[in-house]
């Protein structure tokens, strides 16, 4: 180990968070520092940027009262740490992963580097299994896999912050014996009346007990708003690689990440890419979504579900268009559903899970879960297809197969889509059966003879229901409580694989 070096009378310039330094020692990229004023105070930083000659350090912290003749750096020769242990759950940190909650610091087990280790590929695991989001569009449509890292696309003003907690409150896995299951929960950027009421639905709702939570402010540092990601993905990956759970990390706004990305870069005098962001933007949120995964010979699983609002409902910028290069997947919300008091106001045709198929059907959810998403999909895809030619020659001339898929469409958006509550798989399933009953069934080409006579045929003049948890079956024949448990385990029974 090497010793500590401190630099007395290096600062010669400051912008911002950025504190401009000589090299007088030897020092490395990333690594850790503490900057001390004049009042003894140490401020926590890193080398952000190093030459032959000078140095280039983030302050993580205030750098209010910093005068550059008394500052003085001590270099740590280390990368930023963070604290970790078995007394994680139920807390709140702030950007640098320090409590905020009133209660003592973390009981530490271990250090952990938050740049994190990069999966060796040949140890990815294939993700399986299925997460249940008790969102209708996500669950029944375009399912989150454990493992996964599914991304979604809002717009400026849509209600992705309250989607994002229901998530974080709602999400559980079905099966009961498959391990623990814990969120972490990250805010970046996000205003002070956002922060408390994330914290407040969490504790009101006893997710909290299951949470990690890490808040970044609006008002601090863009640097730190870097790091705030990194430090929540540190806690993840020791619930879910040391501790053996499956853990879902919801990180919400990336745009704001971003953002901030490009301020610092500015700041440092770099070359600008595309719309002002670095060339690097790319690589760098890569090293955040390559984070999650499954680890061969490792119990625990790491799933992303990251949310970002697309500038100027453009998902062609820069920040979902690359996202989506490194991630599998993407939900979008749409403006028009939200105008139509539509929530969550899920696009599905434009969303997808790449990784859908490898978490559900046999063995995983139900053996007709693919085919009837499949279904409902082309379904809907058609009523949209006959809206534009109803735009043109008015419902009267349409036949009378295309006005029951005009009529599908209103249904799908506002039955299924749209819901007041939380929903489990079973649920979503029925209503989607339900919608499908009303269309005739030489035009459900996507589910079979067998499927048809089973869910479609004779039941026509059964009504769909709109409700949430509290409107359909859960799939609870014994009537002990556990129905999607017995569903499962019902499904492993007969076997697996898909």
């Amino acid at each position: 180990m090497r010793a500590d070096v401190i630099l007395h009378g290096a600062a010669h310039r400051l912008e911002g968070p950025l504190l401009f330094a000589r090299r007088d020692a030897d020092v490395a990229l990333n690594d850790a520092v503490e900057v001390i004023g004049e009042d003894g105070g140490a401020r926590v930083g890193r080398v952000s940027a190093v030459d032959e000659e000078n140095m280039v350090i983030e302050v993580l912290e205030s750098t209010t009262g910093l005068s550059l003749d008394e500052t003085r750096i001590r270099i740590l020769h280390r990368p930023l740490e963070m604290a970790v242990g078995p007394n994680l759950l139920g807390r709140v940190f702030n950007s640098v992963g320090q409590p905020i909650d009133g209660g003592p610091p973390v009981a530490t087990a271990r250090m952990m580097r938050i740049d994190g280790l990069a999966i060796n590929p040949a140890a990815r695991d294939l993700p399986r299994d299925f997460i249940e989001t008790s969102i209708s569009t996500i669950d029944l449509m375009n399912s989150l896999v454990r493992g996964q890292k599914l991304p979604l696309f809002s717009c400026g003003g849509l209600p992705h912050d309250r989607l994002a907690t229901q998530i974080a409150q709602r999400a559980r896995l079905r099966d009961a014996g498959a391990g623990d299951f814990s969120v972490v929960f990250v805010g970046i950027g996000v205003p002070y009346d956002v922060a408390a009421s994330f914290t407040r639905a969490m504790e009101e709702s006893g997710a909290l007990a299951h949470t990690v939570m890490f808040l970044n402010h609006a008002d601090e540092p863009s640097t730190q708003r870097l790091l705030t990601p990194r430090f929540a993905l540190t806690a993840a990956e020791y619930l879910a690689f040391v501790e053996d759970r499956h853990v879902l990390v919801v990180m919400t706004d990336m745009t704001n990440y971003c953002e901030a990305l490009r301020e610092v870069s500015a700041s440092h005098g770099e070359i600008p890419s595309r719309k002002g962001y670095p060339g690097y933007m790319y690589s760098d949120l890569a090293t955040i979504f390559e984070r999650a995964g499954c680890i061969r010979g490792l119990a625990g699983t790491l799933t992303q579900l990251p949310i970002l609002t697309m500038p100027g409902d453009d998902i062609g910028h820069p920040i979902p268009d690359l996202t989506g290069y490194i991630t599998e997947g993407q939900i979008v919300l749409g403006r028009e559903l939200d105008r139509k008091g539509v929530f969550p106001p899920v696009e599905v045709l434009p969303s997808l899970s790449r990784l859908m198929d490898a978490g559900t059907g046999k063995g995983y959810t139900h053996k007709d879960h693919p085919a009837l998403a499949h279904q409902l999909f082309a379904s809907y895809a058609r009523a949209n297809r006959v809206r534009v030619l109803a735009s043109v020659m008015g419902v009267e001339g349409l036949p009378e197969n295309d006005r029951k898929f005009l009529e599908f469409g209103d249904a799908f958006e506002m039955r299924l889509v749209a819901q007041d509550g939380p929903r489990t798989l079973e649920d979503s399933m029925a209503l989607g059966w339900s919608l499908l009953r009303g269309l005739p069934p030489g035009e459900l080409t996507r589910l079979s003879s067998a499927q048809l006579a089973e869910y479609i045929e004779g039941h026509e003049d059964e009504k769909p229901s709109a409700g949430g948890a509290d409107k359909g079956g859960d799939g609870d024949d014994d009537g002990d409580g556990n129905g999607a448990q017995d569903a499962v385990a019902t499904e492993r029974e007969e076997g697996s694989g898909y």
